[in-house]
């Protein structure tokens, strides 16, 4: 096999393309988040959140990052934190957050086609997201840290010159992480597919697929949701759905893990670059995922019994 030309090649043309499509939503982002800062659009949002806010343990101004991380791919409230002043405590909860609840008008629309409904998906991950906020912010130590950005605010802007500086700063930063996280996976993902390993991994995955309360025949897909997420990921999963190599009651389980806990390399990549902890962000996911799982499970066998008793009434 030639590396360069099967592996190294691909991988950089399409992570050009990618982190270009994905640039041009999240700088444009960006830049109004620190005008809206400049002209103190943000401490008007503050001061009406900070009151619903505050029992996420996160102050009123970030609202922006969820919301947008609820229409947007993970990178675009990723910039918008940069442009913030955040401590480590108040960033793991709003990575769990946005971690769970992101980009769900394209990767909800993805599990609809694989079986599940759109706005049960979209609501579940919006709902598991503020419940494991509130979770957080009743465990997570008080003294975290020190902030983690501290970006100049607007006591500090003196013109809208020192905006696009800080803007133009913040964005070559950002742009360098998308291109070399989107790089690194592509080459992660075209090895594993040369040298055939997904199916092997997949058989050797059966044990944990168990424990998550998850069918066998679903461990192809359940690879390709952590390794490469449902935006990336979604064609292949809609091909073995339509292959018939899964059920839809099979199907509709995975979506429920898949929702909650997905991406889990490139999601937890990004938020460990900026230092939260990965053993937060990835053992709350997980535990998240698996109750989520095992109670879908139980409530789906309650259901049938039910089914069953109004047949023999």
């Amino acid at each position: 096999m030639n590396f360069h030309k099967t592996i190294l090649l691909p991988a950089l043309k399409k992570s050009a393309r990618t982190s270009l499509w994905l640039l041009k939503i999240i700088l444009p982002i960006s830049l109004l988040v620190r005008f809206m800062d400049y002209f103190g659009v943000l401490s008007f949002i503050a001061q009406y959140l900070d009151p619903v806010f505050s029992y996420l343990g996160l102050p009123g101004s970030t609202a922006i990052v969820f919301i947008t991380s609820i229409f947007l791919p993970l990178y675009a409230p990723l910039a918008i934190i940069t442009s913030m002043t955040i401590t480590l405590r108040e960033l793991t909860i709003l990575a769990l957050m946005c971690q769970i609840a992101h980009n769900l008008p394209v990767e909800s629309a993805i599990q609809a086609k694989t079986g599940t409904p759109f706005w049960t998906m979209t609501l579940l991950r919006i709902f598991m997201s503020i419940v494991i906020a509130l979770a957080l912010n009743l465990i997570l130590p008080q003294d975290m840290g020190m902030p983690v950005f501290a970006h100049t605010g607007i006591t500090a802007m003196n013109s809208v010159g020192d905006v696009l500086i800080a803007w133009a700063i913040g964005a070559l930063e950002i742009a360098l992480l998308i291109l070399v996280i989107v790089f690194l996976l592509n080459v992660l993902y075209r090895l594993l597919e040369s040298y055939r390993l997904i199916g092997k991994l997949s058989r050797i995955i059966e044990p944990v697929l168990k424990f998550f309360g998850l069918p066998a025949s679903t461990g192809f897909l359940w690879l390709i949701g952590y390794i490469v997420g449902l935006a990336y990921g979604g064609a292949l999963m809609m091909d073995q759905m339509y292959e018939g190599k899964v059920t839809k009651t099979d199907a509709s389980l995975l979506n429920y893990h898949l929702a909650v806990s997905h991406s889990v390399i490139e999601d937890n990549l990004l938020f460990v670059a900026l230092g939260v902890s990965l053993w937060w962000i990835l053992g709350v996911r997980l535990v998240a995922a698996w109750i989520v799982v095992w109670v879908r499970k139980w409530w789906m066998k309650i259901r049938f019994r039910q089914l069953k008793v109004s047949v023999k009434s």
